[in-house]
C-alpha cells in the first residue's frame, strides 16, 4: 500500500508539473501578499481610527477638567468653599481618566507606528515581488516562445528529411524507368522483342532490301574511290558497274625506220 500510495503521489506530482504554470502562481502569490498587505493597512487604520477616538474622549476631558477648575475658583471667591470643594473633587476624579486615557493613547500610538513601520516594509516587499514577478514572467515567456521556436525548426529539419528522402526515392524510381524503357527500346529495335503494336515493325523482305541498299552504296562508293586512284580515264559507267574502265585500244601505227647504212 505504501507503494502505490508513493507512486500515485508521483505522478500526482508529474501530471501537477506539467499543468502548472509558473507565471499563473507568482500572480497567485502576489495576489496573496496583496491581501496581506490590505490587512494590515486596515489594522493600521483601525487603531489610528480608536487612537483618534481616544484622543478626542481625551480632549473633551481635559476640557471639563479645566471647567472644573474654573467653577472652583469662581466658588472661592464667591466664598462658597463647599461649592469650590465639590468642583475640586470631581476634577480630580476627572483626572484619573484622564490618566488612564492618555496611558491607552500613547500605547495605541505605539501600536500605530509599529503597524506603519510594517505596512511599510510590507509594502516595499511586495513592490520587489511584483519587480522579480514581472521579470521571470518575461524570460520564462522568451524561454517559452524560443523553446517553441526550437521546436519548430525540429518538426521542419524532420520534414525536410523526408521530403529529401522521397525526392531521392522519385529520383531513383526515374532512372530505373528510364533505364528500363532504353533497355525495352533496345531489345524492340534488335528483334529480341516483338513491338505488340505493330508500328516500327520490319518484316524479313524489308530487312533483306534494306541490307542490299546498303550493301549497293558500300559497292558504289569503292568504285568512286577506284576511279579517283586510277586516273581521269575511268568512265561513269565503270563507276556504276563497281569496276574502272579500260582504256580503249588504238591501232598502232608504223614507226618510220632510218636507215643508218646510206
Amino acid at each position: 500500500m505504501k507503494r502505490m500510495g508513493l507512486i500515485f503521489r508521483s505522478k500526482a506530482n508529474k501530471a501537477l508539473d506539467r499543468a502548472e504554470d509558473p507565471r499563473e502562481t507568482l500572480d497567485y502569490s502576489y495576489q496573496k501578499q496583496l491581501e496581506l498587505l490590505q490587512k494590515v493597512r486596515r489594522g493600521v487604520a483601525d487603531v489610528a481610527t480608536s487612537r483618534k477616538r481616544l484622543e478626542l474622549q481625551l480632549t473633551q476631558l481635559q476640557q471639563q477638567s479645566a471647567k472644573y477648575e474654573d467653577q472652583g475658583r469662581k466658588a472661592l471667591s464667591l466664598g462658597r468653599e463647599d461649592l469650590a470643594r465639590e468642583a475640586l473633587t470631581r476634577r480630580a476624579n476627572m483626572q484619573s481618566q484622564i490618566t488612564d486615557l492618555e496611558t491607552q493613547y500613547q500605547a495605541l500610538q505605539g501600536e500605530e507606528e509599529k503597524l506603519t513601520l510594517a505596512s511599510q516594509r510590507l509594502q516595499a516587499k511586495v513592490d520587489a515581488f511584483r519587480t522579480k514577478k514581472e521579470t521571470i514572467k518575461a524570460t520564462y515567456t522568451a524561454a517559452q516562445a524560443q523553446t517553441r521556436i526550437a521546436e519548430s525548426f525540429s518538426g521542419i529539419s524532420e520534414e525536410m528529411g523526408d521530403v529529401g528522402l522521397a525526392i531521392q526515392r522519385a529520383e531513383d524510381k526515374t532512372a530505373q524507368m528510364q533505364a528500363r524503357a532504353g533497355a525495352i527500346d533496345e531489345l524492340l529495335a534488335s528483334g529480341a522483342l516483338d513491338d505488340a503494336s505493330g508500328l516500327g515493325r520490319k518484316d524479313d523482305i524489308e530487312a533483306e532490301l534494306e541490307r542490299v541498299a546498303g550493301g549497293t552504296d558500300v559497292e558504289l562508293e569503292l568504285a568512286r574511290m577506284k576511279a579517283e586512284l586510277s586516273g581521269p580515264s575511268a568512265g561513269p559507267a565503270a563507276i556504276e558497274q563497281g569496276k574502272p574502265q579500260q582504256p580503249e585500244a588504238h591501232p598502232q601505227q608504223d614507226t618510220p625506220r632510218i636507215n643508218y647504212n646510206k
